[in-house]
């Protein structure tokens, strides 16, 4: 799943507009559209996209032993 559309389903979950998480991040909602469009977010900006939609960002990659290595 592209991460746009887990952006989306993040939104819908906690019931909250695409335009609201680019006011609270303080970006336009056509720079975020935008944004969504390209789907170039950096771990910075998907950490505050999970800051202002209340939820907690976690990324790790997860070795073929099941150990993870935590990037966030």
């Amino acid at each position: 799943m592209r991460i746009d559309e887990q952006i989306k389903i993040v939104c819908i979950k906690n019931e909250i507009t695409m335009a609201e998480i680019a006011r609270r991040l303080g970006i336009t909602p056509q720079a975020f559209s935008q944004k969504m469009r390209r789907g170039t977010f950096s771990l910075d900006n998907l950490e505050n996209i999970a800051l202002v939609a209340g939820c907690k960002l976690e990324c790790h990659f997860v070795m073929n032993n099941g150990d993870k290595v935590t990037i966030v």
